[in-house]
């Protein structure tokens, strides 16, 4: 679900995965994998993710669908 939603607001933003990943401080690689759900991102990460897109956690994680 994370990647899902990572994917979907980087792309309301238009984005690139690179971009995303220099806001944040991980690789494009990193962001790819986390948006093919391969890996998911530590916690400090979906903190970081959840402020920069100005959406919850929560919402990040699938636990609610509330912005």
């Amino acid at each position: 679900m994370i990647g899902t939603r990572i994917k979907e607001l980087r792309r309301e933003r238009a984005l690139s995965q690179q971009a995303l990943a220099q806001h944040i401080g991980v690789s494009q690689k990193a962001i790819d994998y986390w948006e093919r759900n391969i890996n998911e991102p530590k916690a400090s990460y979906i903190v970081l993710l959840a402020e920069f897109f100005g959406v919850s956690s929560d919402y990040l994680l699938g636990i609610t669908d509330n912005l």
